[in-house]
C-alpha cells in the first residue's frame, strides 16, 4: 500500500463547484494514517452523496482490516513521544487546531451541509461547538493533576499520577460529523493518548478535513489517524486488538452493546454515548410562550436527528390543548429545504430514517393518536419528511417507547407530579430530560426524581465543552467534555514511597 502526504483526493471539477470552498485543500478522499494520505483503495471506493438530492459529491478510498491495523501500528509508535511531551506542547497543538477550525469555519460548514444535509446555520454552529473542545482541552492539557491524598502509613510518601492509557479508538456518527470527533479526540490528545478515528462512512469528508487541519496544526505523524471504510472491518479490528486500550463510541444502543461485548476480552476502557428518548415536560404554571419556543428547538434541531432531541411531550392537562395549538402553528411555519439555503428543516440522512418516521406515525394513528400537521414526505425529494405533530398519543404507541430520530413530535397530557415522574422514567434510556415549570420546589423535586444524566430546566441548550455530557441506564457509560472527559483516556497510578 503506497502512501504520500502529497496525495489528496480533490473532487472532479464539477464537484468542486458544488463545494465552492475557499480552501479546496480541505477536501480529501483518502484515509489519513501516520501523517500521510493513503492512496490505495484496499476495500473499494465509498461514494459520498448529498442527502438533499442524492448527487454524489465525492469518493473516498476505503480501507479494511489491514488499514485499521496499520493505523494502530502508527498510533502505537507515536504514543511514547506524544505522551512524553510537556503538557504545554500538547496544548499548543490543540490550540492551533482550534484556531484553524475557526479560521476555516465557513468551508467546514459547507462540507458538512453537503454531506450531511443539515441547514448551513446549524453546520456553522456545530463547527463552533466542535472547535470549543479543542480550545477547552488545550487548557486542560496543562493541568492533568488529580487530587492528592495524605499518607495513611508511617514513614511513607503517597503520590497519585494521571497517565494516558495508550491508543484510543474513536467511533463517531453521521449526525454530528465534526463535534463528535473533537469532543473525544481533544480530551484523549490532551492527556497524552494517540487516536485512531473511524467516522461514519456516510459523512467522512468532515473527519478528513479535521485530519488535514490537524496536520497543519503540527500534530506529529501517527498521533491522529482517520480510517474510512466499512465499520465491521475497521472497528472489529480495533476491538480485537489489545493495543487499543480505550474505545469511545457515539451511536445507537444496539451497536453500543455489540462493541461492549467485543471489547470484553481485552478489558478496554469504554466510553459509550448511546441513544436517547427525552421527555419534554410542561407544567401548567410554566411560561407557555417560552416552553413552546424551547420545544420547537428541542424537537427539530438537526431535523430531529439528535440523541438530545425531545421525543415524548408530556403537557399538564390544563394547558395541553393550548400548548398543542401553539406548537402546531410554529411547526407549520417551519421552512423545509436544501441545507445551503439554510431552512429550518433539511433532509433526513437515509431511506431507513424516513421509513422509521412513516412507521411511527402510522402506528400512532392506528392506535388512536390525532394528526395535527405533517405526517408525510415532501416534494423536494425522497429523504425529506414534513415536520409532524401527533396529539393524544397512547403509551403503547411505538413512538412512546422507541427513539424516533426525526421530525415527529408526540404529544400527550398528564395529571400531576407522581404520574409524570413514573411515565417519564418508564424507559431504558436516560440521556436528557426537559422540564418547564416556575415553582422552585417542584424544579428541585423533579430534577432529583428524573432518571436522566442531564436535566434542562426552562431551557433547551445545555451542552458545551465545560459540562459532563452523558446519560444513565442504557444511554451509555462515562462522560464527555469537562474535566471528567479525560477520565476515559487515563489511568491513575498510585506510588507509595518509603522515606525512612
Amino acid at each position: 500500500m503506497s502512501q504520500s502526504p502529497s496525495i489528496k483526493a480533490v473532487p472532479k471539477a464539477p464537484l468542486q463547484d458544488a463545494f465552492a470552498l475557499e480552501d479546496p485543500g480541505l477536501l480529501a478522499g483518502q484515509s489519513y494514517v501516520d501523517g500521510a494520505w493513503i492512496e490505495a483503495a484496499e476495500a473499494g471506493v465509498l461514494p459520498v452523496a448529498n442527502p438533499a438530492d442524492g448527487a454524489v459529491i465525492g469518493e473516498v478510498a476505503a480501507l479494511g482490516e489491514a488499514g485499521a491495523r496499520r493505523a494502530v501500528d502508527a498510533a502505537e509508535r507515536a504514543f511514547p513521544a506524544w505522551a512524553a511531551l510537556l503538557p504545554q506542547q500538547r496544548s499548543d497543538c490543540l490550540r492551533r487546531w482550534y484556531e484553524l477550525m475557526i479560521a476555516h469555519r465557513e468551508d467546514l460548514a459547507r462540507i458538512m451541509t453537503l454531506e450531511q444535509g443539515k441547514p448551513l446555520s446549524e453546520a456553522r454552529g456545530e463547527i463552533d461547538y466542535g472547535a470549543s473542545f479543542a480550545e477547552y482541552f488545550a487548557e486542560e492539557a496543562k493541568r492533568p493533576d488529580i487530587m492528592s491524598v495524605t499518607s495513611h502509613l508511617p514513614s511513607a510518601e503517597v503520590e497519585l499520577w494521571r497517565e494516558p492509557v495508550g491508543v484510543a479508538a474513536l467511533v463517531t456518527p453521521w449526525n454530528f460529523p465534526n463535534a463528535m470527533i473533537t469532543r473525544k479526540a481533544a480530551a484523549a490528545l490532551a492527556v497524552g493518548c494517540t487516536v485512531v478515528v473511524h467516522p461514519s462512512k456516510e459523512t467522512p469528508l468532515s473527519a478528513l478535513a479535521l485530519a488535514e487541519l490537524g496536520q497543519r496544526a503540527g500534530f506529529p505523524p501517527g498521533v491522529i489517524n482517520v480510517v474510512v471504510g466499512e465499520p465491521a472491518l475497521i472497528v472489529g479490528a480495533w476491538t480485537a486488538d489489545p493495543r487499543v486500550r480505550a474505545l469511545s463510541f457515539t451511536g445507537s444502543t444496539e451497536i453500543g452493546r455489540l462493541l461492549y461485548a467485543q471489547s470484553a476480552p481485552s478489558i478496554k476502557r469504554l466510553s459509550l454515548e448511546l441513544g436517547g428518548h427525552a421527555p419534554f415536560i410542561v407544567f401548567a404554571d410554566a411560561d407557555l410562550d417560552k416552553a413552546v419556543e424551547e420545544a420547537i428547538g428541542a424537537k427539530f434541531a438537526t431535523s430531529g436527528q439528535d440523541c438530545l432531541g425531545a421525543n415524548r411531550f408530556f403537557i399538564e392537562r390544563p394547558v395541553y390543548e393550548e400548548f398543542c395549538r401553539r406548537f402546531t402553528a410554529k411547526t407549520e411555519a417551519l421552512t423545509i429545504g436544501f441545507g445551503l439555503d439554510d431552512p429550518d428543516i433539511g433532509p433526513l440522512m437515509n431511506a431507513a430514517a424516513v421509513a422509521k418516521q412513516e412507521d411511527h406515525v402510522a402506528d400512532a394513528l392506528a392506535k388512536g393518536a390525532k394528526l395535527l400537521c405533517g405526517g408525510e414526505g415532501h416534494d423536494l425529494g425522497p429523504l425529506f419528511y414534513q415536520p409532524t405533530v401527533l396529539a393524544d398519543v397512547p403509551a403503547e404507541a411505538k413512538i412512546m417507547t422507541e427513539e424516533t430520530f426525526g421530525p415527529v413530535a408526540a404529544m400527550t397530557p398528564f395529571d400531576g407530579e407522581a404520574e409524570i415522574i413514573a411515565r417519564a422514567n418508564a424507559t431504558d434510556y436516560g440521556l436528557v430530560a426537559y422540564l418547564h415549570t416556575k415553582e422552585p420546589a417542584r424544579i428541585y423535586r423533579m430534577s432529583r426524581a428524573l432518571d436522566f444524566g442531564m436535566v434542562a430546566v426552562n431551557r433547551t441548550k445545555v451542552t458545551g465543552a465545560p459540562i459532563p455530557f452523558g446519560g444513565m441506564k442504557q444511554s451509555g457509560l462515562g462522560r464527555e467534555g469537562s474535566r471528567l472527559g479525560i477520565e476515559a483516556f487515563s489511568d491513575v497510578k498510585y506510588v507509595c514511597r518509603d522515606w525512612s
